[in-house]
């Protein structure tokens, strides 16, 4: 994680292997053979029976038929087949030293830097020839040629790329082309059909029509390249998905294009029921400002955050579970902070529009301009209700989301350990060698925690140094914890069932966070 800037918690164990096959791809659902007509041996002179009334529901069938037909034939003219090149600048290898006459059993290793290609999908966003595609579509290509439905090729130019929301904008040296009209992903709902239109396997599949529904919205992916400008907000579809197809559209039954397909989740890199898209509405607010500036401009609220969980909205007496929970600031300098935003807080509305999820709060933060100001609703503990006024700042340079490649401390051994059976962890004080190992400051010392139990309380919450940590317990409801002893002084005035708040540094990550833990007998 990194501070400054809004983004996601690293998945756990579970949904990593889940996602572990992610790859950047688009939709595919292969035509299934018509079935073959049975030959009529009847005698000449038999005669023929009347065709049998339609069964119930075939017209309506037949009608959705017509509408797809009609969709796809409406749609098509706007999407693009992409070939991206560029050339392989490894560094040259060494030749081997071959004895003479064996080298024909030793063909010599290529000298010069080889041309690779790939290939991808995407759709015309106005007739003088912007195109919308995936930023993994073009990344790193030093040529990209586009080829239209009537077979015409033309030289593109990439505008600009966005790594965070994966999207780019090509153009293209052409006029009077067919714009792919862009619908409303905010309105789209969950079972709808849809219609993806690309080029799931390059150019022997070209402009390929599948159908679909949609499965889920607001889904997030731990997609490689992640960064903490990385907006997480994802369309899942059951539409099958093969490689090339990225960049296409998702299209409604009313004709609009309301993603553009971008991920599969897959252990094979081939389709096993998952696809997700990129909301046409994220991916219009990124076009439009790569168009008018060549890059996206993005503010901050300047806090982590990640998803409200169970025990997070039960803390602050919210009737459902929603909103976004703060878990650290940005920097001394953190606009929420100044605004008088704390750790723990719930963010449930900005200006009035209320937020569900992260993806939701990047969106409605993240395209504003730096300086502007907006209306921050918040919950704590208790039932209290804040409006807070955020001067948002300027986004700062990206940084991975993901911790330093040091190697994760393992050695605990020698640390007094306590039990915490209230929380399911074991726990030691930091010491001397932990504040040169783990590089603590004064304020990351506390109770460091050394053990969780499998199927604790703080188990899938809490981590120790085997598992992605070592977490180091700061606080637990705002009083600070320096010991194990001050973290059972704050327990022991607490009853089993209550959902305490804990302030916890994690050594690996580098980061703190906000941890809601209901506790165990």
């Amino acid at each position: 994680m990194s501070h400054g800037w809004l983004h996601l918690r690293r998945s756990g164990n579970a949904g990593v292997a889940f996602l572990a096959g992610l790859l950047l791809t688009g939709l595919l659902h292969l035509p299934t053979s018509a079935v073959a007509q049975q030959r009529d041996t009847r005698p000449a002179s038999t005669p023929t029976a009347p065709m049998a009334t339609p069964p119930a529901g075939a017209a309506a069938l037949a009608s959705l038929s017509e509408a797809f037909a009609s969709i796809a034939e409406h749609v098509k003219p706007s999407v693009v087949f992409i070939k991206s090149g560029r050339t392989d600048r490894q560094p040259q290898r060494m030749q081997p030293q071959v004895p003479p006459g064996f080298e024909q059993f030793f063909p010599r290793m290529p000298q010069n830097p080889e041309f690779q290609e790939s290939a991808g999908s995407g759709f015309i966003v106005s007739k003088d020839g912007y195109i919308l595609t995936n930023d993994h579509v073009v990344d790193g290509s030093d040529q990209v040629t586009v080829r239209l439905l009537d077979r015409r090729e033309y030289t593109a130019k990439v505008v600009g790329t966005d790594p965070g929301t994966d999207m780019a904008v090509l153009k293209i040296d052409a006029d009077n082309l067919t714009p792919a009209p862009l619908g409303d992903s905010d309105a789209a709902r969950v079972g709808e059909w849809v219609l993806a239109v690309g080029n799931p396997l390059g150019e022997n599949l070209t402009f390929t029509v599948t159908s679909g529904i949609i499965s889920a919205k607001g889904r997030t992916l731990a997609l490689p390249n992640a960064n903490d400008r990385s907006i997480q907000d994802f369309i899942q579809t059951d539409a099958a998905i093969n490689p090339g197809n990225s960049g296409g559209p998702l299209v409604s039954v009313t004709g609009a294009v309301i993603g553009v397909n971008s991920a599969i989740a897959s252990r094979t890199g081939f389709y096993s029921g998952y696809g997700f898209a990129i909301p046409i509405n994220l991916a219009r607010r990124v076009m439009d400002q790569i168009i008018a500036h060549g890059r996206v401009q993005r503010a901050a609220l300047g806090v982590t955050v990640r998803n409200a969980s169970p025990n997070d909205a039960a803390y602050v007496g919210l009737p459902d579970v929603r909103g976004v929970v703060v878990e650290d600031y940005g920097g001394e300098s953190s606009p929420a902070r100044a605004a008088g935003l704390e750790p723990g807080d719930i963010i449930v509305a900005v200006d009035g529009k209320p937020v569900e999820y992260v993806g939701q709060l990047q969106q409605q933060i993240a395209f504003r301009r730096a300086g502007e100001t907006v209306k921050v609703d918040v919950a704590r503990k208790g039932g209290v209700r804040k409006t807070l006024n955020v001067k948002l700042q300027a986004l700062p340079a990206p940084r991975s989301v993901a911790g330093g490649d040091r190697d994760a401390p393992t050695d605990d051994a020698g640390a007094p350990a306590a039990s915490i059976g209230q929380l399911g962890i074991t726990v030691a004080p930091v010491n001397d060698d932990d504040v040169r190992r783990l590089r603590l400051r004064a304020d990351q010392r506390g109770a460091l925690i050394t053990g969780v139990q499998a199927g604790g309380p703080s188990y899938g919450e809490l981590v120790d140094p085997e598992h992605g940590g070592p977490d180091i317990i700061l606080e637990i409801e705002g009083t600070p914890v320096r010991s194990p002893a001050d973290l059972r002084k704050a327990l022991s005035a607490q009853k089993p069932g209550t959902i305490v708040s804990l302030r916890v540094y994690n050594a690996r990550a580098e980061t703190r966070r906000v941890e809601r833990i209901r506790l165990g007998e």
